[in-house]
């Protein structure tokens, strides 16, 4: 389970350029939920992830996971504990390595180095088993470097890559909004048969409506800091794209846009 109690961030606060971001901000997320975030460019979507991951700090509140209190980690240990995958493709993968040596430095997270290799060769038919569902012939070309691939590739395995260790949760932060539709596809098909197979407690912003309403098992949606709308369980199964479509069509109005 994860909790963010009491949140409150302020940036450039005490000038005239203050500007809240969160006020008392609440939210939980259960274990094996599967939770879709849409809302407007500002609304705290990106922002509640990385509070989340630790990337930026909060003025006061806390952050729990699975009932731990993590407000003071830092981000680096966050992540031995948390999967993330950006909306870059680059983000999420080392250019200048081999497809072999990425899949190595995952297959690593949250171990400690010594002076070993650091490519078990044990491990390579386990990393060409996993490439090979992703049905993009990767398994094939594992000595090449992964700055030479697509990016719909590279998104393909950094989300593959941010699963190889167990996590506690996925943050997925519109990791298909640089994709072309059809590469998009294929990145949320592999999203949610990941998240089903590995039962990953799972966070995703997206901008896209039909996947918000087509994935996971709740939907929330955030406008300046809060969230405005959550739906879970047989209540999200029953939304329609068009009815996301219209709330969002009245906050433009209520903000003048």
């Amino acid at each position: 389970m994860l909790e963010l109690k009491n949140i409150n961030k302020y940036y450039n606060p005490g000038t005239i350029n203050e500007m809240c971001l969160f006020d008392n901000f609440n939210f939980e997320v259960k274990q094996g939920e599967f939770v879709s975030v849409v809302g407007s460019n500002g609304s705290g979507k990106t922002s509640m992830l990385n509070i989340i991951c630790g990337s930026i700090d909060i003025d006061s509140g806390s952050i729990l996971m699975n009932g731990k209190d993590i407000t003071g980690a830092r981000d680096y240990r966050r992540h031995q504990r948390i999967g993330r995958v950006f909306q870059n493709p680059s983000m999420g993968t080392c250019p200048t390595m081999t497809i072999l040596e990425n899949m190595s430095l995952a297959d690593n997270k949250g171990k400690k180095y010594n002076l070993k290799p650091g490519i078990n060769k044990k491990r390579i038919d386990t990393y060409r088993d996993s490439l090979r569902q992703l049905n993009l012939g990767l398994e094939d070309k594992m000595e090449v470097k992964v700055g030479a691939l697509s990016g719909g590739q590279r998104q393909a395995m950094a989300l593959l890559m941010s699963t190889m260790t167990p996590i506690e949760f996925l943050i997925l932060d519109e990791h298909t909004a640089a994709l072309d539709p059809k590469t998009a596809e294929i990145i949320m098909e592999l999203t949610g048969k990941l998240v089903k197979e590995k039962n990953l407690t799972t966070i995703m912003v997206t901008h896209n409506l039909r996947y918000a309403v087509e994935y996971g098992n709740r939907l929330i949606m955030m406008h300046q800091g809060n969230v405005i709308l959550d739906k879970k369980g047989s209540e999200k199964e029953t939304t329609e794209v068009e009815e996301i479509l219209e709330l969002f069509n009245e906050i433009s109005i209520e903000c003048g846009n």
